[in-house]
């Protein structure tokens, strides 16, 4: 049996129907109510769902086999896994993002970047050659420029909608990312006849 940690939310819904397209049976997580844990109809499978954060987590720790994440978490994390697939699926990318009048790149003097990824930003700016004050935001970034907490916020947009509707707009898009799967080091080893068979089947639904 292998056990997979899928990301809550759109993720989930997204996940949820490669497994369908795949004949596996997901009827449960159809259909969940409350429930977080559920076992496959078909296939000799649990699946089990968790925030973002925490799906690297129980990957991590062996918890779970495989986890069902998006590229922005991975890139927050310690990397003790293996990233095998991208399942094309929770597409968007990371921006820069500001009021038009606060231009980070044209900045003299010390710049704030506000967000919820720090290393990202931390990594980008310092590719930049600039050395920024980075401030951890968990709520609602696009609120830190109109109100002078930074100068520019590092996020993830998909269609940049609710930047517009602040009044924000885009200077730089630090690259794109979507979800992917990642699979305990361990279990790789000891499970990889069935890991591999999931990759497979998730590999003919996505095209790969």
């Amino acid at each position: 049996m292998i056990s997979i940690a899928l990301t809550k939310g759109r993720l989930e819904k997204e996940s949820v129907k490669i497994f369908e397209a795949c004949g596996y049976g997901i009827e449960p997580l159809k259909d969940k109510g409350r429930q977080l844990v559920f076992h496959d109809t078909k296939k000799d499978i649990d699946y089990f769902l968790v925030k973002a954060a925490d799906c690297v987590t129980y990957v991590e720790h062996g918890v779970a086999d495989v986890g069902f994440v998006g590229k922005d978490t991975l890139l927050e994390s310690t990397n003790r896994y293996y990233e095998l697939m991208d399942l094309q699926i929770g597409k968007c990318g990371f921006i820069v993002a500001s009021l038009p009048e606060k231009d980070p790149f044209k900045k003299n003097t010390h710049v704030k970047i506000g967000t919820k990824y720090p290393t990202v930003a931390k990594q980008y700016f310092k590719e930049k050659g600039m050395d920024v004050e980075i401030i951890k935001i968990e709520g609602s970034v696009e609120l830190a420029p109109i109100l002078g907490l930074c100068d520019a916020i590092v996020d993830i947009v998909e269609t940049g909608s609710t930047l517009k509707e602040n009044g924000l707009i885009v200077f730089d898009r630090i690259c794109d990312i979507s979800a992917r799967v990642i699979v305990n080091k361990a279990s790789f080893r000891l499970k990889k006849k069935e890991i591999l068979e999931l990759l497979d089947d998730i590999g003919q639904v996505i095209g790969e």
